[in-house]
């Protein structure tokens, strides 16, 4: 039998949500605000569109995010899968390795490994793919070692191997589906790191949407406030979205097997 939520239980979600919802209504009301804060309009959000570099900055970002999340994946689903199967000893050394980004300050990687880039790289905004990877190491090492510590991959892999699949079968097929919850976790966490990274933008000269948006709120301080609220909306609803996927797919598989 399931037991609901305490009152002292139900306070501190109460008061918790009145501490987190107050300050962005309170922002969404003021970006809203007409000229010279008199009535309320969508003007300042239709601004934002009208703004010269919005579109090149978005797909910018949008395109070095998408990369960012791809290049992690393959590097970390592999290195994980193998310290829980065959590298027991070397997972106190890859912890570490991907917890330093935490400790490393981000002015070093703009400008000492900057300079260790390839030449080709170094006047494109792709390098910034690779320090995003970085800064992203520490989440997506944890969040797709928590989701694979929670699967029986040892039973996993013997069982797909004894049907004849590969080793790339059964990583791709077997395992990537088995943890997609962490993967879709670690596919969002990377994504809103890398399209809300403001340090490396600014100190290596890319143009991107955050170092736009610092630069276009200067012109218009209400438009500055609907710039904050509708990035973080969007990023709620990407949360909303990434949550229920799982969700979504059970439930379709359910059907599918009540149909059948």
């Amino acid at each position: 039998m399931k037991r609901g939520l305490r009152i002292g239980d139900r306070i501190i979600l109460i008061v918790a949500g009145f501490f987190f919802i107050t300050p962005f209504l309170a922002a969404a009301e003021y970006s809203l605000r007409g000229y010279g804060g008199k009535g309320h309009t969508f003007a300042n959000y239709t601004w934002i569109f009208k703004q010269i570099g919005f579109s090149p900055a978005l797909f910018t970002s949008l395109r070095i995010a998408a990369l960012s999340v791809a290049l992690l994946l393959l590097l970390m689903i592999p290195t994980v899968v193998y310290v829980q199967l065959a590298g027991r000893k070397w997972a106190r050394l890859v912890e570490i390795m991907c917890l330093l980004p935490i400790v490393i300050p981000v002015v070093s990687l703009a400008i000492g490994a900057q300079v260790a880039m390839p030449k080709t790289l170094q006047s494109t905004s792709y390098e910034l793919c690779f320090f995003y990877v970085i800064i992203c190491m520490p989440y997506v090492y944890r969040t797709l070692n928590t989701g694979l510590q929670a699967i029986s991959l040892p039973t996993l892999v013997e069982a797909s191997s004894s049907l004849g699949a590969t080793g790339l079968k059964t990583l791709i097929l077997v395992i990537v589906p088995a943890i997609g919850s962490a993967t879709l976790g670690a596919v969002f966490i990377t994504f809103a790191i890398s399209m809300g990274e403001y340090a490396l933008a600014v100190l290596l000269h890319f143009h991107t949407l955050t170092t736009w948006a610092t630069n276009a709120s200067q012109e218009n301080l209400y438009g500055s406030v609907a710039i904050s609220v509708g990035s973080l909306f969007s990023i709620w609803i990407l949360l909303v979205i990434f949550a229920y996927v799982p969700v979504i797919k059970s439930a379709l598989n359910k059907k599918k097997e009540t149909v059948e």
